[in-house]
């Protein structure tokens, strides 16, 4: 008997084993703590919203379950790599999303060379993710440093001195070197005079501010200070600072609601986003919106979009290859163009960077409910942001 006990239970493990194998596992690695907090929470809301949407509700893909694990950077370097080993190695996860932070991506994408597996970037933007750091077990479709910077660039006048203000870190000089290059790419006129940067955790800006002042100040024409911040934005710190007494905007990238809110006061104010709920017209969107609303109670923000847009690529993906098989998987996405509340998405053989509209905003002057914040200047579509190839 104990042998018939022992070969049913070696069975039932075998069969067990089976049913897990048989699993789509994605490991979701992100900062959950730490400052960015806010976009990783918006991030997996999107990403799961958005595999509910792509499934019908059923969580699964052709038969298989879908199982999505939770994996903590706490924004840290050593511990985002450590994780997705863990994702790769122990869970044996088919493929990885994440993380918020470019700092902690970039300690992330040898560790999906070594492994051999998929890590689909989002919503970490700094350019080198896709650049000279990259490998081909990367996809990335968040928006990178150089698609702000584009569209930061063609909402820009035309003949504007420009000083930028930007983090101290990864994300802050890729952003400030790709909005440069971005002026070219754009034929402006425009010219960076001045680059100021701060560390990340700053609260006082009045040091900044002064040297941003002095280096424009005394400019002809129009005068700009371009912002490229992530996290608490310094927008209101800096207009508590009166610029406009020596002639100086400011425009700032597109951000959470939260602090968009925060900017009804500078009606008028122009500038560049990856997404705002109110601007693209498309099915997905209206769903993402109207679930996103009856859920939470307010409507879906920047980075909730980019976990969807996640969501998209990895099912559209799964489904293309028949399966998760990683080689297939690269197969499958190099050129695929999939849906999103964005629009349409794709990625780009040569470096698996998601190519995706930007939008051109406008602060309201009349905002008729909470986050009724901006109007919409104009789509500027993924054909009209030239992003160059860097990962040669």
């Amino acid at each position: 008997m104990k042998f018939v006990h022992g070969a049913a239970a070696l069975a039932l493990t075998a069969m067990s084993a089976f049913a897990h194998g048989e699993d789509i596992r994605i490991a979701h690695v992100y900062g959950k703590t730490g400052a960015l907090e806010a976009y990783a929470k918006q991030s997996h809301t999107g990403l799961m919203m958005g595999l509910e949407y792509l499934t019908g509700g059923k969580m699964e893909i052709n038969g298989r379950k879908l199982v999505v694990l939770e994996k903590d950077t706490q924004l840290k370097p050593d511990i985002g790599k450590a994780q997705l080993a863990a994702a790769y190695g122990d869970d044996k996860v088919d493929l990885a999303i994440g993380p918020v932070s470019s700092g902690v991506a970039l300690a992330m994408l040898p560790v999906a060379e070594e492994y051999k597996k998929l890590l689909v970037v989002e919503p970490a933007v700094a350019d080198s993710i896709t650049g000279d750091k990259w490998n081909r077990y990367i996809f990335r479709t968040a928006r990178n440093s150089t698609q702000d910077a584009v569209a930061g660039a063609a909402a820009l006048p035309d003949n504007a001195s420009i000083a930028t203000l930007a983090q101290d870190y990864a994300f802050g000089r890729d952003g400030v070197k790709a909005f440069k290059e971005a002026l070219a790419a754009v034929a402006s006129k425009a010219k960076v005079v001045h680059e100021e940067y701060a560390p990340q955790q700053t609260t006082d800006f009045t040091a900044p501010a002064q040297r941003l002042f002095e280096a424009l100040k005394d400019r002809p024409g129009r005068k700009v200070i371009v912002v490229i911040w992530a996290g608490a934005h310094p927008m209101a710190k800096l207009m508590d600072l009166k610029p406009e007494r020596f002639g100086i905007e400011i425009a700032p990238g597109g951000n959470i609601l939260p602090v968009m809110k925060g900017w009804k006061d500078f009606a008028g104010t122009e500038g560049a986003i990856y997404y705002y709920y109110g601007f693209p017209q498309n099915q997905m969107n209206d769903w993402l919106v109207k679930e996103h609303e009856k859920r939470y109670g307010q409507p879906p923000d920047f980075f909730t979009a980019g976990g969807f847009a996640a969501a998209s690529a990895v099912v559209s993906a799964i489904r293309k290859a028949g399966g998760t098989d990683t080689e297939k998987l690269i197969a499958a996405m190099e050129g695929m163009a999939f849906e999103t509340p964005k629009g349409t998405m794709t990625f780009r053989k040569e470096d698996h960077q998601a190519l995706q509209p930007m939008y051109h905003f406008r602060i309201k002057k009349n905002q008729k409910s909470e986050w009724d914040l901006l109007e919409l200047v104009r789509e500027i579509p993924a054909s009209r942001l030239p992003i160059p190839i860097r990962n040669k």
